[in-house]
């Protein structure tokens, strides 16, 4: 077994240095600021209200602030038995065994792509037990090798040590935070040292942490092996991203609409689709460009941690390795607890599940059936093959009579709304003709009919572009078998169901209203969200604060509408 590196260790000492002096820096300022007014009571003989009052309140403050809590652990998803799931715990045994570390005292089951290892519990540290988090997408992305190498980095944490000392970085780390937050309350400048310190310790801890995980990596390779932990890296940065496009554009607008989809199944659907590989090869590019980190993250950039396995043993070649999600006993009936911390409590009713073959006709019809009824109030029925005469004008009268009149919106905004609410009619008008609505995750939304399939949202843009001529649309409708069915009538619409939604990785809930103006629901998460370019489909980031400014598509140039 590798002895830890003795960088590690000088960094773990500094960081504990740092904690030190955290605490130090936060009793000296309260005690000074307790010394205040003993000495102006005690040698000026006088006792100044305003100034006594302001350094007992910033003491106390303080005092209360870097106060060590007891560590409330909250499961992060179901707990994982070993009677029910023998595969994978023997696999955890035996990596425990090679490691030389002992088993978790608790496995659970988690949402993202994502493993870990921590100690939680106790006070300071003092009575916690080990835990381990496997995501459900990494069992559904990772095969059994990869992901026996993948524990075997994360038992590296037990071995050096880094979970113990986790406990008081992370505690420490809390108590600045909460100091600020409560110093900030009183817009006091008793925030400005601790602003200072801040900064330095997580400057100093992160660089601890990335230096522990190139260690883990090589207990990882020394004990399963460089290949698959290699593999097994690359695979996890360019599904994470992936993973948070799946999400919020699959999954979350079939919860909104009030069902629950097969989560790992369509997560594997996605990434075999158009869309999905597009993601995919997008973000192992974008990871393998990255040659320097920022001096605040946790983990080393994807480049630097392959080079440093470069050397190491690469393991034995396995010729038949199943994913890893076939270590679980049913996966599927573990997917509404992994997905249950996302949705609202429903006074002990269960949203009914729902297959991905049946999303396209109860959630987003019911979406487009509402915008078609909103558009059909400003102009008359026509026939699918007259759209390409008129697309370009309905559309600009369309895109200006949907926006309410409080919001003011360019031309390009208004156009591209306009393209939605016809696109949502032609969606419509085939649907009510027998057409199939297909919205298989990773891939374009379509409608399937006997003699073909269609994009009514690109067909709609092509016609107002001028891309596809009025001639040529209505040879293919009549080729279709579509011409002569009506769109943009009044049918009535079934009201949708309205749920709250919270996005993985512990974001707040929001409240979420199905939208009608976009065909991907817009859930709030810290990070930018992505939706499918109008034109081309790749997938494009949104800011959560645009400023007023549209985003355009990097690959085709089209702006894009950003929903409300």
């Amino acid at each position: 077994m590798k002895a830890r590196s003795p960088s590690v260790g000088f960094r773990a000492v500094l960081a504990l240095g740092l904690m030190i002096g955290f605490y130090a820096l936060a009793l000296g300022l309260a005690g000074a600021l307790l010394w205040v007014p003993y000495a102006l009571i005690t040698y000026a003989h006088r006792v100044p209200g305003k100034l006594v009052l302001g350094c007992l309140v910033g003491a106390a403050v303080i005092l209360w602030s870097i106060m060590p809590r007891r560590d409330r652990f909250e499961a992060p998803g179901p707990q994982l038995e070993p009677r029910r799931h023998p595969k994978l715990f023997e696999m955890i045994r035996g990596v425990a065994s090679a490691t030389k570390q002992a088993m978790p005292a608790e496995v659970y089951l988690v949402g993202d792509m994502n493993a870990w290892v921590a100690h939680r519990g106790g006070l300071m540290g003092m009575g916690a037990r080990g835990i381990m988090g496997l995501g459900l997408p990494l069992l559904q992305t990772l095969s059994v090798s990869e992901l026996r190498a993948v524990l075997a980095h994360e038992f590296g944490h037990y071995h050096g040590g880094d979970t113990k000392l986790g406990r008081f970085v992370y505690q420490t780390r809390v108590a600045i935070g909460r100091t600020l937050a409560n110093l900030g309350r009183y817009g006091s400048i008793l925030q400005l040292p601790f602003i200072w310190y801040g900064h330095l310790f997580l400057r100093v801890s992160h660089a601890v942490s990335r230096r522990q995980e190139l260690a883990a990596d090589q207990l990882a390779a020394h004990v399963v092996g460089a290949r698959p932990l290699a593999e097994g890296l690359k695979k996890i940065h360019a599904a994470a991203p992936a993973f948070g496009y799946y999400w919020s554009n699959e999954v979350a607008p079939v919860l909104q609409a009030g069902f629950v989809p097969p989560l790992a199944a369509g997560f594997r659907r996605f990434v075999a689709g158009e869309i999905g590989q597009k993601a995919l090869a997008a973000a192992h590019e974008q990871s393998l460009q990255e040659d320097e980190g920022d001096a605040l993250d946790t983990h080393p950039p994807l480049r630097e941690r392959l080079k440093a396995l470069a050397g190491c043993r690469p393991g034995d070649t396995i010729t038949a390795d199943p994913f890893a999600i076939t270590l679980l006993a049913d996966p599927q009936a573990l997917e509404r607890a992994v997905i249950a911390p996302a949705l609202p409590p429903a006074d002990g009713q269960q949203l009914p599940p729902i297959q991905w073959s049946e999303v396209g006709e109860r959630v987003y019809q019911p979406i487009w059936q509402k915008e078609t009824q909103a558009a059909a109030a400003h102009c008359r029925p026509l026939t699918v093959e007259a759209l390409g005469r008129q697309a370009s004008a309905l559309a600009e009268t369309l895109g200006a009579k949907l926006f309410p009149e409080r919001e003011v919106a360019s031309a390009e905004v208004r156009q591209l709304r306009g393209n939605w609410a016809l696109g949502a009619a032609l969606a419509v008008a085939l649907s009510q003709a027998g057409w199939a609505t297909d919205a298989a995750p990773g891939e374009p939304v379509m409608l399937k009919g006997p003699a073909g399939a269609l994009d009514p949202f690109s067909t709609v843009q092509a016609l107002v572009k001028g891309e596809l001529s009025a001639e040529a649309w209505a040879d293919q409708c009549e080729r279709a078998g579509i011409a002569g069915v009506e769109m943009l009538g009044t049918a009535p619409v079934p009201a949708p169901r309205r749920v709250v939604v919270s996005v993985p990785e512990a974001s707040p809930p929001v409240a979420v209203h199905t939208p009608a103006p976009a065909p991907v629901a817009t859930v709030s998460n810290p990070a930018p969200r992505t939706r499918r370019c109008w034109r081309c489909k790749e997938p494009v980031e949104l800011p959560a604060e645009s400023g007023g400014e549209r985003p355009r598509c990097g690959k085709c140039g089209t702006l894009q509408w950003v929903p409300a």
